[in-house]
């Protein structure tokens, strides 16, 4: 919350929380924190955002980390949560889905948050028609990348861990549903 002031206000997830250039350097200056190129980071294009997310929000709910600890304790976390847990024992309120921020000067993929931290309070699934909600329509990349025309025709006849399924095909679907 030092560096990225702007996250505490920011309503979407299009809005770019990357700190000035002069708050970098405060630390980043070779020897409080690694050097940087504080001019880099401020011109660092950003990913086109395919979610709707509203930080406000969901820091006004507070720590979330013990409810996702919870889900993963209670094997209701719909993902390997085996790295994930020993994170979660934090009153940081970012680092609840921003895991691993305190261990690395050069944020990631792997920090920001996955699906199945969102599921475990947004557990009303119903596709196709509840994706939208949170991923834009341009989220062209929401099939993964196993789901080809043959998966999609032979997956009947694969055997399946079901519960990775659930994360995008809802917690209380079932197999006959669909055939």
């Amino acid at each position: 919350m030092d560096c990225h002031t702007a996250a505490a206000a920011s309503t979407a997830a299009a809005d770019r929380n990357l700190p000035a250039e002069k708050i970098c350097l405060r630390c980043h200056d070779g020897k409080r924190a690694g050097a940087i190129d504080a001019k880099g980071v401020s011109r660092l294009a950003t990913a086109r955002r395919e979610i709707r997310f509203n930080h406000r929000l969901h820091l006004s709910f507070g720590n979330v980390a013990p409810l996702l600890a919870a889900a993963i304790d209670r094997k209701s976390y719909l993902a390997a949560a085996a790295g994930i847990r020993p994170l979660l024992d934090t009153k940081d309120a970012c680092a609840a889905c921003h895991r691993g921020l305190h261990q690395t000067d050069s944020a990631s993929r792997a920090n920001l948050p996955q699906m199945a931290d969102c599921l475990v309070c947004h557990s009303q699934i119903e596709p196709p028609f509840s994706c939208e909600k949170c991923h834009t329509a341009a989220a062209s990349s929401l099939k993964p990348a196993s789901h080809t025309p043959e998966y999609l025709d032979l997956h009947n006849r694969i055997k399946l861990n079901k519960k990775t399924c659930t994360i995008c095909h809802g917690v209380n679907f079932r197999c006959m549903g669909c055939h």
